[in-house]
């Protein structure tokens, strides 16, 4: 029989409404969880346990006298630490955050806790989540669940670490240049980054403004697509202090609809090789894609080739402007990797506004000609990012006899935050040294729930989600 702490949140949510097993008995399984494997993997950062049980006897409470309950009564999830939880740290992974503690609750998760969701914790990040690893001097690495002495990956990368290892049953990430779908990918696990506007980020720091207002996403992870959906679903829609919020209602396609749909497929793009498992790992998720009944063909990416320097601008060239005024004079208190997605301050400094409004005017031109592509194969299916996890502090790969240097096998996600497409990871097999890699299926703007459901055929048909080892 499957540990409660490996149900998937659905399932836990109808075994606790028919009273299959208690709030409280669920509570405990993962707490028990979290003492057993959240030394080793340092996922969990805030742990507030007592708070955690008291609201598992409240649910109990409620459900037992016939109270109406929600589509996630009684389940634990864990929140990014990006993210504010009322009286939980909201740090950063920065010391010039030390000590942050959240005096509200982001809208997202509020709805969450309507639904019936228990946060018990928030989850490790890279400073100003600015790395593909999650590390800092406020409280060290997480590790890779499948192998300590991996990467879970970054910025979301106690989040995917902690879910991966059945310390919560889901919760929520965020993604400016692969955030959520890398830790995902390298911990074996389902990620959504949506449409920007979709999910309110009020309650996100850094904020969300500027041109993170479309690069920078709050989103869902967990263990099946179901539950990703269910949590997107719970969470989405119109939150007024978010400027950039989107009058959106989701709609789930019905069968035909996804079987008529076109999915156009490639295994690399330009001069960013993958890794031959990486490439397998594509050509499986097609064939199950083909396998389910729908339409796949394989193609070439055009167009693309400024994408990941206009990404660079946006991102690292911009953080290092906005974060200036915090930065400014406490260098020394920033941990190394930050430095690595973050402009040095010649290159801040020698950006000019001409060059930034080109930027996001080529932006722009980039976006058009992309869905224009995606008139006839309205999903995407490709690579994660070129390699599965890495060892820590690993910065240089050789594949194909190509020297790839950190962060240059991440732009198979970082283009899609630039362009602003929904997009999902989902695990399809692993790597020969045992790690998990996944794909990624990418749709057109507001499109998230036919990408989900894309994505649901091809975990139907490779199997999904797979336990680590323990610990």
């Amino acid at each position: 029989m499957t540990e409660l702490y490996y149900l998937p949140a659905a399932e836990l949510a109808q075994k606790i409404r028919t009273k299959e097993c208690s709030p409280v008995e669920v509570m405990e399984a993962h707490l028990d969880r979290v003492e057993k494997v959240n030394p080793a993997l340092n996922a969990i950062t805030h742990l507030d346990a007592e708070r955690a049980r008291r609201s598992a006897q409240q649910a109990e409470r409620g459900r037992d006298r016939g109270a109406e309950v929600g589509p996630l009564h009684g389940v634990p999830i864990t929140i990014k630490s990006s993210i504010e939880v009322e009286g939980l740290r909201c740090e950063c992974g920065t010391k010039l955050r030390q000590g942050v503690v959240a005096e509200r609750t982001a809208p997202l998760v509020t709805r969450l806790q309507q639904a019936g969701a228990i946060v018990i914790g928030t989850t490790n990040a890279p400073e100003f989540l600015m790395a593909y690893e999650s590390d800092n001097f406020l409280y060290g690495r997480t590790n890779n669940p499948w192998n300590l002495d991996y990467t879970a990956g970054g910025s979301s990368g106690g989040e995917a670490a902690a879910i991966a290892s059945g310390c919560s049953a889901g919760g929520m990430g965020s993604d400016g240049g692969g955030s959520i779908r890398v830790p995902a990918h390298f911990s074996g696990i389902c990620g959504l980054k949506p449409t920007p506007g979709l999910l309110p980020r009020t309650g996100h720091w850094p904020a969300c403004l500027g041109p993170s207002a479309f690069l920078g996403l709050v989103g869902p992870m967990a263990r099946t697509v179901e539950d990703v959906r269910l949590l997107l679903e719970i969470s989405s829609g119109v939150e007024y202090h978010d400027p950039s919020a989107a009058p959106v209602m989701l709609e789930r396609p019905d069968e035909s609809e996804v079987l008529g749909t076109t999915v156009g497929w490639f295994e690399d793009y330009g001069n960013y090789p993958v890794t031959a498992e990486t490439r397998q790992a594509v050509r499986r998720a097609a064939g199950a894609l083909t396998s389910q009944g729908l339409r796949v063909e394989q193609i070439e990416l055009q167009g693309m080739e400024s994408a990941r320097d206009l990404w660079w601008t946006m991102f690292g060239v911009a953080a290092a402007t906005l974060l200036k005024p915090l930065v400014q004079s406490r260098e020394n208190d920033l941990h190394p990797i930050t430095k690595d997605l973050m402009a040095a301050r010649d290159e801040e400094s020698a950006t000019t506004y001409e060059q930034f409004l080109g930027a996001w005017v080529d932006r722009d031109r980039l976006r058009s000609k992309l869905l224009g592509q995606m008139q006839h194969h309205r999903v995407l299916l490709c690579p994660v990012s070129s390699i599965p996890a890495f060892r820590h502090g690993e910065r240089s790969w050789t594949i194909d006899g190509e020297s790839v240097q950190y962060p240059q096998p991440f732009v198979y996600s970082q283009i899609f935050n630039l362009l602003g497409n929904p997009a999902a990871v989902v695990p399809v097999g692993q790597s020969p040294h045992g790690l998990p890699i996944a794909v990624q299926i990418v749709g057109r703007p507001f499109e998230d729930e036919l990408v989900l459901s894309v994505a649901a055929k091809i975990e139907q048909a490779l199997g999904g989600w797979k336990a680590p080892p323990e610990l």
